[in-house]
């Protein structure tokens, strides 16, 4: 029986849940565990900076799979009005979602990170290509990641008030 590189157990489907959708966040939860074993020996100073998106500029792209992920099962947060990511405390200083926060904020350090010289490119670079195939498998329409704050405006927009 051939193995599988990700836990079959790991979460229960959801009613109306797909299979194929199920397997496909099995396997982007895959991903991230060996996107934080890569960077494992790295530490940051968790100041949140990297998560005031206005400040920076910057912000993650997310596949399909990984806005599922994110969004699934709890509220959808409001936007921020100091432009910092909506899944932040109030305080805006830690994620609220961390155990599901998406690729890019596992990877992406900024110049006071501390580890050695050498960031993983090469196995970023291999499993930024697997979350590709993962959400081409069941997003097809989808060609490219779309940043963070496009997915959540989208959802927000299709969010009935009495739900938000």
């Amino acid at each position: 029986m051939p193995t599988r590189d990700w836990d079959e157990q790991d979460d229960d489907a959801p009613a109306g849940g797909t299979r194929e959708r199920e397997r496909a966040l099995k396997e982007v939860r895959t991903v991230y565990r060996q996107a934080d074993a890569a960077y494992a020996p790295y530490s940051c100073p968790a100041s949140g900076e990297c998560c005031q998106l206005a400040t920076t500029g910057r912000q993650p792209w997310l596949w399909q799979p990984e806005w599922e992920l994110l969004a699934r099962g709890r509220p959808l947060p409001p936007p921020r009005e100091d432009g910092g990511c909506p899944y932040l405390d109030a305080a805006g200083k830690r994620c609220t979602v961390y155990a599901d926060r998406p690729f890019g904020c596992r990877t992406f350090f900024c110049e006071r990170i501390r580890g050695p010289a050498r960031q993983p490119a090469e196995t970023v670079g291999s499993l930024l290509e697997r979350l590709e195939r993962i959400s081409q498998r069941v997003a097809p329409a989808l060609k490219a990641p779309r940043p963070l704050l496009e997915w959540h405006a989208e959802a927000r927009a299709s969010t009935p008030p009495e739900e938000e």
